[in-house]
């Protein structure tokens, strides 16, 4: 098995084998209660780590949910399970609860996972574990070349997995994410323990059980994060996009669509600043032009008219900014501030360059940012780790940064 001679350098294993079906041939989606039972008996028979992925329908629909749950154990073989007619998968769950899961990029799959009762106890993330160990490509294809020899193709990860039934080809593409991932996790367990990185990891994957299935924060203003909104001047314009936002997110919701596919954001925008109060108006601007787009528009028309009407009071006001301003105001908000903030940074990039990992893999640039522009009253490695640790960081980050950071946030000597 090809191995990295040095962490986070790429290497020569020669022309990859592409990968182009499962061991044991492409498996039909599971789609019934007694085949399901079946799959939960292979599974609990089976042995080691369980190789998990999730398929959702990204840019086709508004839930994140799973249309496409696939695992792979030693003895079991692979199961495609369709979570549309077997929503509820915790037998499943009972049956591998006390094996370690294998997941790529865990963070992207465990809500939805966890929205089928699918919960993982223990985990290994090869993605972040790839991070850990200072592989500079990440991808599942990219690890799997490099570390085991053998070439995959991505070009269904973008496809709409809600669509029924699902063509061959996508089947034996999702089999095939895992196929060699137990493979993956051990090549990558192996390269951590080399360079003394299992521990860091451990407590990475345990964060990970704890945190990765908590629903995602729900913003307090979502439509301020409309693409393009940084070219709407004013609040009355605003609140157009507002109001346009939303109404396109309750058509969204209904149909459920991903709401980019209703009304472009670019359209929102351009309706905004222009503000057409009749339909030919209206249609003229870019991303009014399809026909679904365009029998909504008295929707649009509507959801104007309601921003028009607003009295000065009810228009949107600058949000409330949590925590530090932008790095780049430090310096004239606060000088002492930004060189707290100077010093930090070279100590986690120093620190990173170092261990060979990503620096925001170290600690998260928020916390840093968030200890430099407020820390606590006195400095000391246990006031600064104490603060750090109410921000989620663990306790291997510390053990790398401290006393360093704490010598940081002291203000020289004049």
């Amino acid at each position: 098995m090809p191995e990295p001679a040095d962490a986070g350098t790429e290497t020569d294993t020669g022309a990859a084998v592409p990968l182009t079906a499962p061991r044991e041939g492409t498996p039909a989606p599971v789609a019934t209660s007694t085949q399901l039972d079946e799959v939960v008996a292979r599974f609990a028979a089976g042995t080691g780590p369980v190789a998990l992925d999730a398929e959702r329908a990204s840019g086709y629909r508004y839930s994140q949910r799973a249309y496409l749950v696939q695992l792979r154990r030693a003895g079991a073989g692979t199961a495609l399970v369709d979570p549309l007619p077997l929503p509820d998968l915790s037998a499943l769950d009972a049956a591998i609860a006390e094996a370690e899961w294998v997941l790529h990029a865990a963070s992207q799959d465990l809500a939805c996972l966890a929205e089928l009762g699918l919960r993982p106890r223990r985990l290994f993330d090869t993605e972040l574990a790839a991070r850990l160990a200072g592989f500079e490509r990440v991808g599942l294809a990219a690890l799997t070349e490099q570390l085991l020899g053998f070439s995959l193709e991505k070009h269904h990860s973008a496809a709409d997995w809600s669509s029924r039934p699902l063509p061959e080809s996508w089947l034996t593409y999702a089999a095939l994410d895992v196929e060699l991932l137990v493979d993956l996790r051990d090549a990558l367990d192996s390269e951590l323990d080399r360079q003394g990185k299992s521990g860091w990891a451990a407590e990475e994957f345990a964060a990970l059980v704890r945190n990765g299935a908590r629903p995602p924060r729900v913003r307090a203003e979502p439509w301020r994060r409309t693409s393009g909104i940084h070219r709407v001047r004013g609040a009355r314009a605003q609140a157009r996009v507002r109001s346009l936002w939303y109404a396109r997110d309750q058509i969204a919701s209904r149909r459920d669509a991903a709401p980019g596919r209703v009304l472009p954001d670019s359209a929102i925008v351009a309706a905004a600043e222009l503000d057409p109060k009749d339909e030919k108006t209206l249609l003229t601007l870019p991303g009014f032009g399809g026909r679904s787009v365009r029998r909504l528009a008295r929707t649009w028309l509507a959801a104007l008219d309601d921003a028009r009407q607003l009295p000065d009071d009810a228009l949107p006001v600058s949000p409330t900014v949590e925590g530090p301003p932008p790095p780049h105001r430090w310096a004239e908000r606060d000088p002492v501030a930004a060189g707290r903030l100077a010093r930090c940074r070279e100590v986690v990039v120093g620190t990173a360059a170092a261990r060979r990992l990503p620096a925001e893999n170290l600690i998260t640039p928020d916390s840093i940012r968030r200890l430099a522009w407020q820390p606590p009253e006195e400095i000391t490695d246990e006031t600064v780790a104490e603060t750090l640790r109410t921000m989620g960081a663990r306790e291997w980050q510390l053990g790398l940064l401290l006393p360093a950071l704490t010598e940081a946030l002291r203000t020289p000597a004049a």
